[in-house]
């Protein structure tokens, strides 16, 4: 299964985008990858536009929501998964909301757009062609980074040391020190692209492709800088600190806008994808915002009633265990667990604790007397009084 990209990579858009930016990037992707515009493919090329359109309208539904947005910036993919993208499943039906907010009521739903009427030119001529300036994004840098259940807790602020591409101090980012070295390619004259003619028994046909000699840039640099040989950008060691809220997870992704690679020609730097992973506790497991912990005391303590120690993440804490305790008995301590994610529910969870009571297989003969002393007595007669038969009921359910 291919790699989910970055929604704003996959609409060609800034972090900082604006709605209305949003909106066109995808009218645009829609245009360009709606199957009915691909009916005369090959069965490769409808798959790819498939599958390319489910991409863009799944971004455009993030993005176009502030609330997603906002969570998908913070936390990435797992931020949004659960709140329901597009669901393609059943075809494009599903879309045609979207589609009709964006082009009008000429939709009439998957199959009858009637040959994209109302979108206008369909891209063929010289002015379909003319240049646009080209939004350059630096690659995102993914990196983990590994918490304790006492950091989770309380949050913590980790320092992340990474490789990553920064401007080239020499040259500014630019690939040159001089900017009379930048000039117009003289091959696409400065579009990007250049114009291949070709000729069929059905007519003439125009196709344009990236320009070979500046790779699409639309212009050349003639002094490249020596530092970084033209591309603008240096690689660097650094250290980012990075605040991690209290109570994430393990396999949540954190989003630092910027911080990951520089951009050629002075572009939206890419981000920093901190992706966590919670260390083993030697003493309490985890369960979304509850922790569990298991203890066992003597039968003697279990009659007589005992006071035990739970590893708290605040500290030890003391906890008074009732005379008559049975195996199993679980103790809840209120508060105790993890706190939610910010924006993710609200209070912190319990920590519970599991009681289970140890019985020695060998007795010396004065305790065997002891016991057999008390066999008969009625405080060791099995009575299951209402609350102890509830106990013993739940027991039971799990076999």
């Amino acid at each position: 299964m291919a790699e989910r990209r970055d929604y704003y990579e996959v609409l060609g858009v800034a972090r900082t985008a604006t709605a209305d930016e949003i909106k066109a990037a995808y009218r645009k992707a829609a245009m360009k990858w709606h199957p009915d515009r691909w009916v005369e493919g090959t069965e490769q090329e409808k798959k790819t536009a498939e599958e390319k359109f489910k991409e863009a309208s799944e971004a455009y539904s993030v993005l176009s929501d502030p609330d997603k947005r906002a969570k998908y910036d913070q936390f990435g993919f797992s931020g949004v998964d659960s709140q329901g993208a597009p669901d393609f499943s059943g075809g494009f039906g599903n879309l045609e909301d979207l589609l009709r907010d964006l082009f009008g009521g000429g939709f009439g739903g998957f199959g009858g757009f009637g040959g994209f009427g109302g979108f206008g030119d369909s891209g063929s001529g010289a002015g379909a062609r003319s240049r646009q300036k080209t939004v350059y994004r630096g690659r995102d840098i993914r990196t983990r980074v590994r918490l304790t259940l006492e950091e989770i807790a309380k949050g913590v602020e980790k320092e992340i040391t990474i490789e990553r591409n920064r401007q080239c101090p020499d040259c500014n980012g630019k690939g040159t020190k001089n900017a009379s070295d930048i000039k117009t390619c003289p091959n696409c004259k400065g579009t990007g692209q250049v114009q291949q003619v070709t000729n069929s028994l059905f007519g003439r046909t125009i196709t344009y492709a990236t320009c070979p000699q500046c790779g699409g840039e639309g212009t050349i640099v003639s002094n490249p800088c020596r530092t970084c040989g033209g591309t603008g950008l240096v690689r660097r060691r650094e250290t980012v600190k990075v605040k991690i809220p209290a109570g994430v997870e393990e396999g949540m992704q954190l989003t630092i806008r910027g911080e990951g690679h520089a951009a050629p020609h002075n572009g939206t730097n890419g981000d920093l994808l901190v992706i966590i992973e919670q260390l083993e506790h030697p003493q309490l497991k985890r369960n979304g915002k509850n922790l569990f912990y298991s203890t066992v005391i003597p039968v003697t303590e279990a009659i007589l009633g005992t006071e035990i120690t739970v590893p708290c993440l605040d500290g030890p804490h003391k906890v008074s265990v009732d005379p008559g305790t049975q195996s199993g008995t679980i103790l809840k301590l209120r508060g105790k667990g993890l706190p939610a994610v910010q924006g993710y529910g609200s209070g912190s969870g319990d920590l519970f604790v599991k009681v289970l009571v140890w019985i020695p297989k060998k007795l010396s003969r004065d305790e065997k007397d002891t016991l057999e002393g008390m066999r008969g007595s009625k405080s060791f007669t099995v009575d299951l009084s209402r609350e102890d038969k509830a106990l013993f009921d739940k027991q039971k359910e799990i076999f």
